[in-house]
């Protein structure tokens, strides 16, 4: 008995098997049938699988799949479930709906294909399917068989001819092999040659590196004597040129120092007492006997009773504008100290840019010589600030505050110079006391611009 009649088992129609189909056939299991009607069958009912009711979990997941991948990803799952008798008819039901005239064909002595009559015939039982199925088996089988032997037959030939080829390919080898070994003891000879004749190029090139190395050293030596005595002038040199240097410096730093310092104080006073001169319509003549007793009582008024400390009237706007008018005075402005006493809730560029714009009609107009100091102690950085013509900005050193800077600009005038210093800084003002600094508040000086 062959394996497709094992599988099957007896023909159907003989009436001694129970009536487990249609036409009272035998039942058959999937796994019982060739794997080729098998999988006919699996992808049969993966078709029509989302219709089938009452699908078990397994098999309602697999439906869900697009119908390319039911029957490759569910195939398994599907050949399980087929066992159930009731499963297998809903699903047989499903096929003779959406394939009538399939089954109506399978029904009237099959369609000419019988892989696809045997696997219909599995589903919907109909008289005399197993008999149809065993015929199927019978073709798959005749067919395997038939290209078993045409793959045999191909191997054999693909067999023949690899070892025709191989045969080639080691005769070819085999001359190849002689031809290599002749080149190789030609080689060989070659090699002892060149190597003798490499071992004589190298004794002779360590022995004329030897000497080439003695000589550099030699060389090398008298060099490093002679580098050690050229830097020890050139530091003497560099010394002595710094030496030199150092005190032409010094003593023409102390030399412009004094002519700047002679030259604006006398400038000052020269243009001053002119000015005083034209405005007033002093007449030339000597002072009055009784001036001095005037002058002193004047100096007396502007002593303060308890302190001794001279004192003067507070600047107010037109005051200050009247100073600055005068011959090359000199104004000091505590940038942010002034800013910050009406823009305080502003930035500190925005604060900048106002005082600066401010600042600059008054400079053009009163021509008095203007340096805007700005605290910048904390800051790495120093902004970009475009400063109107007519005024100076400085920020002060990193770590060094406004107040130090403006001590030493105030300092650097010479004594008799109109110097105005504005700020409300309190400790500021009794550091610059003295020397003829007169002290103005922020917001005279914002009275003024805001003229």
């Amino acid at each position: 008995m062959g394996e497709h009649e094992r599988a099957v088992g007896p023909a159907a129609g003989d009436g001694d098997h129970a009536d487990h189909g249609e036409g009272g056939e035998a039942e058959v299991a999937l796994d019982a049938l060739p794997v080729a009607v098998r999988t006919r069958v699996v992808g049969i009912v993966a078709a029509v699988l989302p219709e089938v009711s009452g699908l078990p979990p397994a098999l309602r997941r697999v439906a869900g799949f697009a119908p390319a991948r039911r029957a490759r990803l569910g195939g398994t799952a599907i050949a399980a479930a087929l066992a159930d008798p009731d499963l297998r008819e809903r699903a047989a039901h499903q096929v003779a709906t959406q394939r009538a005239a399939e089954v109506q064909a399978l029904r009237e002595g099959g369609s000419g294909d019988a892989l696809e009559d045997a696997a219909l015939g599995w589903l919907l039982r109909p008289r005399g399917w197993t008999r149809r199925l065993d015929d199927a088996v019978s073709t798959v089988a005749a067919r395997e068989e038939s290209a078993e032997r045409a793959r045999e037959t191909r191997l054999g030939e693909r067999a023949e001819q690899a070892e025709q080829a191989l045969r080639e390919a080691r005769a070819s080898y085999r001359a190849q092999v002689e031809e290599q070994k002749s080149e190789i003891a030609s080689l060989r000879r070659r090699l002892g040659e060149t190597r003798a004749a490499e071992r004589a190029a190298r004794e002779e090139l360590e022995r004329a590196q030897g000497e080439v190395e003695q000589a550099r050293a030699r060389e090398q030596a008298a060099l490093t004597a002679q580098d050690k005595e050229l830097r020890r002038l050139r530091a003497r040199v560099e010394e002595l040129e710094a030496q030199a240097q150092s005190q032409r410096r010094a003593g023409r730093t102390e030399r412009e120092d004094a002519s700047a310092r002679a030259r604006v104080l006398l400038e000052t006073v020269i243009d001053a007492a002119s000015g005083l001169r034209r405005e007033l319509g002093l007449p030339t003549g000597s002072t009055s006997p009784g001036e001095s007793v005037e002058q002193q009582v004047e100096d007396d008024a502007g002593r303060d009773d308890a302190s001794g400390r001279t004192t003067s009237p507070p600047i107010t706007a037109s005051v200050l504008e009247q100073h600055l008018s005068l011959p090359h005075a000199r104004l000091v402005v505590d940038g942010y100290n002034v800013s910050k006493t009406v823009w305080s809730s502003s930035s500190l560029e925005t604060q900048r840019t106002r005082l600066l714009a401010l600042l600059a009609p008054l400079a053009a107009r009163t021509r008095a010589e203007t340096t805007v100091v700005f605290d910048a102690a904390e800051v790495d950085l120093r902004p970009a600030v475009s400063a109107p013509r007519g005024v100076k900005v400085l920020f002060s050193p990193y770590g060094v505050i406004a107040d130090r800077v403006i001590e030493d600009l105030v300092a650097a005038e010479p004594e008799g110079r109109v110097v105005l210093v504005v700020t409300d800084d309190q400790e500021l003002r009794a550091r610059t006391r003295g020397r003829g600094v007169r002290h103005v508040g922020s917001r005279v000086l914002l009275d003024l611009l805001a003229r």
